[in-house]
């Protein structure tokens, strides 16, 4: 029994006081002593055993029944136990899945901030955008506006053309009508006066009568009354020299070309052509009230063609030609400044430092891109259509098709090359081809500047960096590299401002008396240098267009508003 207690889980002092009652109460000796002692009056010796009996029996019916019990809550413990490791075991994973939980929980909450932060991003990306949209809707709309007043003024334009030819047709038949009338009358007074001689009597002639009356209309008065402004063209076609023309005549040439705000006090102060041809530019500006120097300048190259005779390309090209220039080569903030100094073709030739400081041109980098512009228009001949302003087919187009490509043609190329958010910043940057392939100091730092690419993407300007070389060539980028490591190179900024030359004390005496060189122009002359394709003759330029400035050597280049010597100009 003590065994069963031990597996039961009972503690073995318990069992051993158990077991010792057990054993009393089973011994006969001690029994019959502690009965006869104790109740010798009472109940006989049979009665007790018997009773004795039962109650051990019941006794052990007891143990029995208590030890199944204890044995039953041994299991229960055993099972409990059992349940509780589970339990702790659930527990811990529990505890390692909460903890996974709220690591997860906090990258989640990271990815949130920075998808927020994203989105925020974004919306302020958004409002940039939808602003830019709104200003180009707005320059759209305007631009339309343009376009529907230009389509008005051309329908007048048209109309007052076709009422100039049905005036001509009505001159010319009131012409014809008049010669004919003419011819009537002088052979019917012919006729009539055979007829008197052959009657043989002079009656006299009635003063009021006769077809030869004083104030009547003479046969010679025909070709007088259809004296047209167009006779002062055809004088000037059958190549009469300058200073034999008219006053008539040199007004309407200053109305064709463009000074039309000047004829009226020229009529009083011109006898004929030359006295515009000895006049100087203070009699310009005294007698004919010419204020602005640039249009003294327009007068100047004008009458010294008429003086040499010399035929130049650029005068076929006028001042509304210009205009649209400027928007070619990306400067159209200047066209009204151009336009009202009637700046065309021939002056641009000739344009200075000077002349364009008049013309609030203080850019340097404004100042670069007229002289490039300048200089593919020479090596062009003047032509008028010499800009690509469209994407040909071709698939990488050479250094000297780049040279002539416009400023919307580079736009374009910046969307060829998925940079097309950052294409509308070269608005009014003044980049075109030209600039890109003959200036030197123009370069993809440059480029990037001019877009608003941010220093801190660098990916996106190397990418612009790489597309840039493709575009220019591998002797181009070669050239650049080594001409931004000179000593003493200065970069090409866009906040840089062309100044006025300051006039030497020494200068001021001969100020009058000097003309202007070649080495004053924006850009110099050099017929030796210019091919008809936009590409020098230099012996470093043979595959690409580049300018005198970029193939002489760097310690000889000068600053833009700085009197240039180039290589060619005193050959």
């Amino acid at each position: 029994m003590s065994h069963r207690y031990r597996t039961s889980g009972f503690p073995v002092s318990f069992s051993l006081i158990l077991t010792a009652y057990l054993m009393s109460l089973t011994s006969p000796t001690s029994f019959l002593q502690v009965n006869l002692h104790s109740n010798t009056n009472s109940e006989s010796y049979q009665d007790r055993l018997s009773r004795l009996e039962g109650d051990k029996e019941s006794l052990i019916l007891q143990v029995s029944v208590l030890t199944d019990q204890v044995e039953a809550q041994g299991v229960k413990i055993s099972d409990l136990q059992t349940s509780l490791v589970e339990h702790q075991l659930k527990l811990s994973s529990t505890e390692e899945m909460l903890q996974q939980e709220l690591l997860h929980r906090t990258s989640l909450e990271s990815q949130k901030l920075g998808l927020m932060g994203e989105v925020s991003y974004l919306k302020l990306k958004l409002a940039d955008m939808e602003g830019k949209q709104g200003h180009g809707a707005e320059r759209q709309h305007k631009a339309e506006g343009l376009l529907k007043e230009l389509r008005i003024l051309k329908d007048k334009v048209e109309h007052l053309e076709d009422q100039k030819l049905e005036y001509e047709k009505k001159l010319k038949a009131t012409k014809f009508w008049l010669n004919k009338q003419v011819c009537l009358c002088y052979y019917e007074s012919i006729s009539s006066r055979l007829r008197r001689t052959q009657s043989g009597g002079l009656q006299a002639a009635d003063p009021d009568g006769g077809p030869f009356r004083r104030g009547g209309l003479r046969a010679t008065a025909g070709p007088r009354l259809t004296r047209t402004p167009e006779s002062h063209d055809n004088a000037r076609d059958l190549n009469i020299p300058f200073s034999q023309w008219s006053k008539e005549q040199v007004c309407g040439w200053l109305d064709d070309y463009g000074l039309s705000q000047y004829v009226s006090l020229s009529r009083q102060w011109i006898e004929n052509g030359q006295t515009l041809l000895a006049a100087t530019p203070q009699d310009f500006e005294k007698e004919m009230g010419m204020k602005n120097p640039l249009h003294r300048k327009k007068m100047q190259l004008a009458l010294k063609a008429f003086t040499t005779k010399v035929f130049e390309k650029s005068s076929e090209l006028d001042h509304i030609w210009v205009t649209r220039w400027l928007d070619d080569i990306g400067l159209p903030q200047y066209k009204d400044q151009f336009h009202e100094a009637r700046v065309d073709g021939r002056m641009i030739q000739y344009l200075t430092v000077n002349d364009l400081l008049t013309l609030k041109v203080t850019s340097q980098l404004h100042h670069l891109s007229i002289k490039c512009a300048i200089h593919v228009l020479h090596a062009n001949k003047f032509n008028p259509n010499c800009l690509r302003r469209r994407p040909g087919e071709e698939n990488q187009p050479s250094p000297s098709e780049v040279v002539q490509w416009s400023n919307h043609r580079v736009m374009e190329w910046l969307r060829a090359v998925d940079l097309a958010e950052y294409a509308p910043n070269l608005r009014g940057s003044g980049v075109h081809g030209g600039l890109i392939i003959l200036e030197p100091r123009f370069s993809s730092e440059t480029l990037a500047l001019l877009l608003n690419i941010p220093p801190q993407k660098t990916l996106l300007r190397r990418h612009l960096a790489t597309a840039f070389s493709a575009l220019v060539g591998s002797q181009a980028t070669q050239e650049k590299r080594e001409y931004g490591n000179a000593t003493g190179h200065v970069p090409l900024t866009t906040t840089a401002k062309v100044k006025p030359k300051k006039l030497g004390f020494t200068q001021f005496s001969h100020l009058r008396k000097r003309k202007p060189d070649e080495s004053d122009y924006i850009c110099p002359i050099d017929s030796a240098a210019l091919t008809a394709n936009g590409v020098s003759r230099f012996p470093s330029s043979t595959h690409r267009g580049l300018s005198p400035s970029l193939d002489r050597p760097a310690e000889r280049k000068e600053q833009v508003g700085i009197q240039v010597q180039s290589n060619g100009a005193k050959q």
